[in-house]
């Protein structure tokens, strides 16, 4: 019912605008009207409300609501009118949101949308009430009770029909396994906020006898929150994502420029480094955190070049970068004596690297890529207090010499690989 909010609004306040005559991203301007629908429906609850009715009754009498409800009706019955303008607005989110994916290097192998899935989850709700699994109160609506499993009553359809979100999440979670007979597992990576629909749904598809039930985990995170308290799209508080990125790029370049380290780069050079420090910056700072934890994101201190940050590792793993490449060495081809003894930092080093496979099963097993973040920062750390206190290209022992620059190709490449598992990219130069 989301977009049919945004498109009511649309229709109202839009005068025919459209992404192109604005030059806004269209997931932006289809957002921006669905805060223009809540304002307005806020509004109508609450000149409801100042004439005497209750909360409930003033939003169930809110005509922007009813509109809304009248216009999700007509989509799933197929009207042309209300299909045509749903396309239209579903097209421009889609095409902001690609934008943006392209922007973080993320992809998708296969996308599900909820306007393909409700009906499969309304065929498997209607069984289940012809096989008795759900029930039907007199206004139509249909529902499953749950309080025998310490839960409530949940509404799987209603009165008029359609379908609402757990309709839509039954037939998604039913149709995945399908296309993907092999899969073992499905993993819902979901606010916190979300825990509750999740043991619901689990516990639905098992009622209804389907064989994966128990194949589905929910991956709940804490929420990410602004200095000003908790983001709500509805009321517009929110991160923009567009807007981060960009603030963290200018940021990340402003600080290289400060410290005279790109003097010799080309633009172009420099604008990849400043996307690859201020989006790592962000993923870092994302992704360091287990996933139960709510935070508190500040720009600033994720761009830091000490501390727990990805432009402090990024500046590291280039240090490692380029004592090889200075000394000619490659990690593929270095070879040293095995026998060369290790004094502790170097010992420490070796544990660290030796240690990576386990952390990354671990961090597998407990679905929390924080343990690989962690694992990154704590060796990278070990390195730069290594390298403070030991020479490596300039050290005179030559077994010595090759023992170290052979922990140094390991450190590289065993932090590279982690961040590369998420998402982070590792600079040439800084």
């Amino acid at each position: 019912i989301h977009i049919c909010k945004s498109m009511v609004a649309w229709q109202k306040l839009g005068q025919g605008e459209t992404p192109a005559s604005t030059g806004e991203k269209g997931d932006k301007l289809v957002g921006r009207y669905y805060v223009a629908f809540d304002k307005a429906f806020k509004a109508e609850v609450a000149e409801g409300v100042a004439n005497g009715l209750d909360p409930k009754e003033a939003e169930a009498a809110s005509p922007m609501l009813q509109e809304a409800r009248t216009m999700l009706q007509h989509w799933e019955e197929g009207d042309e009118e209300v299909v045509a303008l749903w396309k239209t607005m579903n097209g421009w989110v889609y095409e902001g949101f690609d934008e943006t994916y392209n922007a973080m290097g993320v992809s998708f192998d296969k996308l599900y949308y909820e306007s393909n899935t409700y009906l499969l989850g309304k065929k498997h709700v209607e069984q289940g009430l012809a096989d008795g699994v759900f029930f039907q109160k007199e206004d139509g609506s249909i529902w499953v009770d749950l309080t025998d499993d310490g839960l409530d009553e949940k509404l799987l359809l209603r009165g008029d029909g359609t379908a609402v979100y757990m309709t839509q999440d039954i037939g998604t979670a039913i149709l995945r396994f399908a296309d993907f007979p092999g899969l073992d597992r499905q993993v819902y990576t979901v606010g916190n906020e979300q825990e509750y629909h999740f043991k619901v749904l689990f516990l639905i598809l098992k009622k209804l006898g389907f064989a994966q039930a128990e194949a589905n985990h929910h991956l709940s995170y804490g929420m990410v929150e602004l200095p000003e308290g908790k983001m709500k799209s509805r009321e517009g508080t929110v991160v923009d994502a567009d807007d981060l990125l960009l603030e963290m790029r200018h940021t990340a370049r402003s600080i290289s420029d400060e410290l005279g380290k790109v003097d010799d780069f080309s633009e172009d050079d420099k604008v990849e480094l400043a996307t690859q420090v201020g989006h790592g910056a962000l993923k870092y700072f994302l992704l360091k955190v287990a996933p139960p934890k709510s935070m508190m994101f500040d720009p600033k201190s994720s761009i830091d070049f000490f501390g727990n940050t990805a432009p402090f590792i990024q500046f590291n793993v280039v240090r490692c970068k380029s004592i090889l490449r200075n000394t000619g060495t490659s990690a593929s081809t270095l070879m040293w004596d095995q026998a060369t003894p290790l004094d502790a930092a170097e010992r420490q080093l070796a544990a660290g690297i030796l240690g990576f496979p386990d952390v990354v099963q671990e961090a597998a097993a407990s679905y929390d890529p924080s343990l690989i973040a962690n694992h990154c920062y704590d060796l990278i750390k070990a390195f730069s207090s290594f390298y403070q206190d030991h020479p490596i290209a300039r050290e005179e022992d030559a077994a010595t010499r090759q023992a170290r620059l052979g922990l140094t190709a390991l450190v590289s490449e065993t932090v590279s690989n982690g961040m590369a598992m998420l998402g982070i990219d590792m600079p040439e130069r800084m």
